[in-house]
């Protein structure tokens, strides 16, 4: 009989945070050249959700932080550490963590953002893993938020498609039992970043009226090479995890991938060895909401009693860097 890792940190509690406004396919196929069939055929996506122009992605993380923090019964003080991942912060200084931890009153919290795109909330997972371990902190709070609709081309039928707007967070302790995470394994190749990256904007090319006129400081994508390392990433991520865990693909009870493409979340499941009615997929009603995507998904999961106790949970995630993570859970 394999020997399971002891989990260090469990997670007690989650939430999720999803603006108002519903952008469906029809409505794409108004503002560019596109239509609902060939964006359904190619990534599954009907719709997504579209973040006000006066909603911040720190607005978003408040909120599912919140309902994280119910949910747990933790009071804003009880947080000692604040790990926010995003791709799009409210503004370069400060950090969106520190804006978050005002919002909420965590002033006892030391908070920083993490970019890792589509991986950022795992490897914020890890990270807090890590603080516990050592005794540097009681209570974490694990945040993703993003405003991708902040960051992409609305004339570039290939990716405006793809995104949506969202946030989820989660609460971390220390591990009182055999609930918690099992394994994980985080990678990077950052030779690929130009597959998937924003040109400008940074310091290494101010924006300029130049640079906006010409939205250089807009996502590019290079569509087919990103899909090809995504899977292949997605499964070295998925197969790592579980190896590490002790586990197979038959003993997972439910695989909650990044939410990017149904075709790559179908090719992620096969490698793993994980039948799709066991694939927990929402990218239909949501889009790719980068870091963000993974908590949503887990925060629906939990909510829905699709994991219940002793369940063994996959997720996987691929980004922009690249970056690519997968983490084994018991609940």
């Amino acid at each position: 009989m394999v020997k399971h890792p002891k989990p260090l940190v469990e997670i007690i509690g989650t939430g999720r945070y999803l603006p108002e406004r519903v952008l469906t396919n029809e409505e794409l196929e108004k503002m560019v050249d596109t239509s609902d069939e060939w964006i359904r055929e190619r990534t599954g996506i009907r719709e997504r959700r579209i973040a006000r122009d006066d909603e911040t992605a720190s607005d978003m993380a408040a909120a599912a932080s919140r309902k994280a923090m119910e949910r747990a019964g933790i009071e804003p003080g009880e947080i000692d550490l604040l790990i926010l991942a995003t791709a799009t912060p409210d503004r370069w200084l400060p950090s969106t963590a520190c804006d978050l931890q005002a919002m909420l009153g965590a002033s006892n919290a030391m908070a920083f953002d993490l970019a890792a795109a589509c991986s950022g909330w795992l490897y914020g997972l890890s990270m807090a893993e890590g603080y516990i371990n050592a005794g540097r902190a009681e209570i974490a709070l694990v945040v993703a938020t993003e405003k991708m609709s902040s960051m992409v081309d609305w004339d570039d039928r290939a990716t405006c498609v793809l995104f949506g707007d969202g946030s989820g967070a989660a609460v971390v302790r220390k591990a009182t039992g055999d609930r918690g995470i099992l394994s994980s394994h985080h990678k990077s190749d950052g030779t690929l970043g130009n597959l998937l990256y924003r040109p400008a904007g940074g310091v290494h090319i101010p924006l300029t009226p130049e640079v906006l006129e010409s939205k250089g400081h807009l996502l590019k994508m290079a569509g087919r090479e990103v899909f090809k390392n995504a899977v292949r990433s997605m499964a070295d991520a998925a197969d790592t995890a579980l190896r590490k865990a002790g586990l197979t693909g038959e003993d997972v009870d439910l695989l909650v991938p990044h939410q990017a493409n149904i075709r790559i979340i179908k090719s992620t499941a096969k490698y793993a060895g994980i039948p799709m009615d066991k694939v927990y997929v929402n990218v239909d009603r949501y889009g790719n909401m980068s870091s963000a995507a993974v908590p949503v998904a887990l925060d629906e999961v939990l909510e829905k009693g699709l994991a219940g106790p002793g369940s063994l949970v996959l997720s996987v995630a691929f980004g922009a860097g690249f970056t690519w993570s997968g983490m084994t859970f018991r609940f």
